[in-house]
């Protein structure tokens, strides 16, 4: 015992990621060493440098054997999935005390993130120098895609052409031509891996009918392109509407975070179990508290039938779309794990979060370790009052943090920044999280993946077209439809996550479809796909990804530095 005690000891301990993580506890990992910071009063944190005394994960020559062997084999079966999921803790935190009021962020000591109202010197300043442009009065809610539902409102009620090709440089290209005979011109939609380009021409400027080329390299001078193929399938509309909106959703998920007092750590921020009556009043302002059983609304990922993910949880619907908030909580609390991997897994995998504060401690804009969490949005319950004056009630100050580049968002801080109706607060914070949301999809990380999700999304639209046309008259046996990324209409639809499981199982799909031999991971070999595929396991498929559309759930996202594929793992409670 006491030598399995030492090799014990000899684990770093390491803390989550949250890139889908399993929501267990890695027994194999030391989780002996602690770090409890001062407790403190009107205090604020100082992030001063400071020793890393790191422990490396070595198991000595001399322990027992069999142990040994057995940490191997587990190390060789996990792997890098381990590592993803977790990282080294930060090297301990320095306190110091100061008098004053406290801001309810700080910046991290390595920068990347803008915080609104500024910071500066502890001082809380004028909002609107960090937004220019945007006015207290716009609660405009931001369009992801504002040309998405183009096809639809302008193609599908009228005859139209579709044709398909694939450019040399641009790659796959689906033209979509309507001709508006009343007004005389032509209005035309050329989708290429990039973007999408939409244009109205005036017949006038040719001197005859143009062609399908004529029409592309009118919107964009790079197609070099020199023929197209027409689409004949009888579902290419649902199929181009079905991509053409595959960016819109009317569904958001995001994490709520309690932060009590003198906490400042992941671990103190996530252990939280007893919600305080001011927190439950917060939490009513957002939305209304559901049992998960056998809820039928969007369930964000969050298990409504076994229980796996809490009891209840919060939701509420604001402009027509539907939200479900993740309260840390209401998820399940796990024993034992101070990284709490169970409640993790899902705020992690959210792209904004709110932080409630109960008392002065300051909340720092990288304390939760994530790939996703692009911004944070803090609230502090303030009394209400002038100076000198009896407080008469309470109010709701309000700051917002987001990684560096993340564009600004509306709508803008009030000056100074305080909601005293909580109907103007519940406003203002909806609004600014789906706008959050939007505007965290033009970051790099999430931008270079969107285009990569929307190359693949395009390539198995063109060859869907083309395959579907080419049965259509005759030329090749009709094979199984189980393209799902882009069929069922509007229903294609959905989140961020989701889009990118489509894109893998198009990818795939194509492959097979065009007869393309797909290099097998890890030996290099070439294996020929099947030509046929029976329509049980399509259907079998189809059937699943259809009951777990809204589900929006967690998956690892990794980029492979051999291939750059996007390997996806979901995790197994919440596609159940």
């Amino acid at each position: 015992m006491e030598r399995e005690r030492r090799n014990d000891k000899l684990f770093s301990r390491k803390r989550s990621f949250t890139f889908g993580a399993y929501g267990g506890v890695d027994r194999f990992i030391c989780t002996n060493e602690t770090r409890i910071p001062e407790s403190i009063e009107h205090s604020i944190l100082d992030i001063l440098d400071s020793p890393t005394n790191e422990t490396k994960s070595v198991l000595t020559a001399t322990t027992n054997q069999r142990t040994t062997d057995l940490f191997e084999i587990i190390e060789k079966l996990q792997g890098n999935r381990l590592d993803e999921q977790r990282c080294a803790f930060p090297p301990p935190l320095k306190l110091i005390k100061i008098s004053g009021n406290l801001p309810l962020i700080l910046p991290p000591k390595s920068g990347g993130y803008w915080i609104d109202p500024p910071f500066e010197k502890f001082v809380e300043t004028s909002p609107p120098s960090s937004i220019p442009g945007l006015g207290i009065e716009s609660y405009d809610i931001m369009e992801r895609d504002s040309e998405a539902k183009n096809y639809r409102e302008c193609f599908r009620s009228k005859y139209h052409q579709s044709f398909t090709a694939v450019d040399p440089s641009l790659g796959s290209l689906v033209l979509s031509v309507c001709l508006e005979e009343e007004e005389k011109r032509l209005r035309i939609i050329l989708r290429m891996k990039e973007c999408t380009l939409h244009g109205v021409l005036s017949l006038s400027l040719f001197p005859h009918f143009p062609t399908a080329v004529e029409l592309a390299k009118m919107l964009c001078d790079s197609v070099t392109v020199s023929q197209f193929e027409a689409v004949s399938c009888l579902k290419a509309p649902e199929l181009i509407t079905a991509f053409d909106e595959h960016r819109v959703s009317q569904n958001f998920k995001f994490g709520v975070l309690y932060q009590k007092e003198g906490q400042l750590t992941e671990e103190d921020i996530l252990s939280n179990n007893k919600e305080s009556e001011e927190f439950q009043d917060f939490l009513s302002v957002l939305g209304e508290t559901v049992e998960l059983q056998g809820f039928t609304g969007f369930r964000g990922g969050l298990d409504v039938c076994h229980g796996q993910t809490g009891s209840d949880a919060v939701v509420t619907s604001f402009c027509g779309r539907e939200i479900m908030f993740h309260v840390a909580t209401k998820l399940p609390f796990t024993e034992g794990d101070t990284q709490q991997l169970q409640r993790k897994r899902h705020i992690g995998n959210d792209i904004v979060a709110l932080v409630y504060q109960e008392g002065p401690a300051p909340f720092i804009s990288d304390i939760i370790s994530s790939h996703f969490l692009h911004c944070f949005i803090v609230v502090r319950r303030v009394p209400r009052g002038n100076e000198g004056e009896e407080a008469n009630g309470a109010a709701f100050q309000v700051s917002i943090t987001a990684r560096e580049d993340v564009p600004p968002f509306g709508p803008a801080l009030p000056n100074p920044p305080i909601f005293t109706e909580c109907s103007s607060l519940r406003d203002f914070l909806l609004t600014k999280l789906i706008n959050a949301e939007i505007s965290c999809y033009k970051a790099e990380q999430f931008n270079r993946l969107e285009l990569r999700t929307r190359s693949s999304l395009l390539e198995g639209l063109r060859s869907e077209l083309s395959t579907q046309s080419q049965c259509m008259v005759g030329e090749t046996t009709p094979p199984t439809l189980s393209l799902d990324g882009v069929r069922g209409g509007t229903e294609a639809g959905g989140g961020f996550i989701e889009n990118f499981k489509r894109a893998i199982r198009v990818r795939s799909h194509s492959f097979d479809t065009l007869g393309v031999p797909r290099k097998m991971g890890g030996g290099g070999a070439l294996q020929k796909p099947r030509i046929s595929q029976t329509s049980t396991g399509a259907d079998k498929e189809a059937e699943s990804e259809s009951t777990n559309k809204q589900a929006g759930p967690s998956l690892q996202l990794n980029e492979s530095p051999n291939s750059g594929d996007d390997k996806l793992q979901s995790s197994p409670q919440e596609d159940e």
